[in-house]
């Protein structure tokens, strides 16, 4: 029996889901800010790495907001998608959802933006490709 044959999807974006740990949390049982920053952190790294086929690495961080607490035993998912391209900066937007495992039931519960550059392997920037249109628009317009 042969090994199937390997395809290369095309991305847009990134999904990520984790659990919520007493160790990842305050004294109010809820998810340290650092936490959750640290997974909104990755879920764009891997957005952004997924658009430019290179490495990358996180150049700022803006207007991420905290709209309802994540607790102990919620689940965690995130989707990040590049929203805006620059010569070799890519912005990407991430959104938090916590999400009560059992019902399925999620809730916004952070989102920001962060900003990725390309780099080489001696961390130069590089340029990325520009973002694709999207699959519904009409080119004409």
């Amino acid at each position: 029996m042969s090994a199937p044959a390997s395809t290369t999807l095309r991305a847009p974006g990134a999904r990520m889901l984790e659990l919520v740990f007493p160790k990842d949390t305050n004294y109010h049982g809820t998810a340290f800010g650092g936490f959750v920053l640290s997974l909104m952190d990755k879920a764009a790294s891997v957005a952004a790495v997924r658009h430019c086929k290179n490495n990358v690495v996180t150049a700022r961080m803006d207007g991420v907001d905290f709209h309802v607490p994540i607790r102990v035993g919620d689940a965690v998912a995130l989707e990040a998608s590049v929203v805006k391209v620059g010569r070799t900066s890519m912005t990407i937007r991430v959104d938090v959802y916590r999400e009560h495992l059992a019902s399925g039931e999620q809730q916004l519960a952070t989102s920001g933006s962060f900003v990725f550059v390309a780099v080489d392997a001696h961390g130069r920037p590089v340029p990325v490709p520009p973002l694709d249109p999207a699959p519904d628009a009409d080119p004409a317009k």
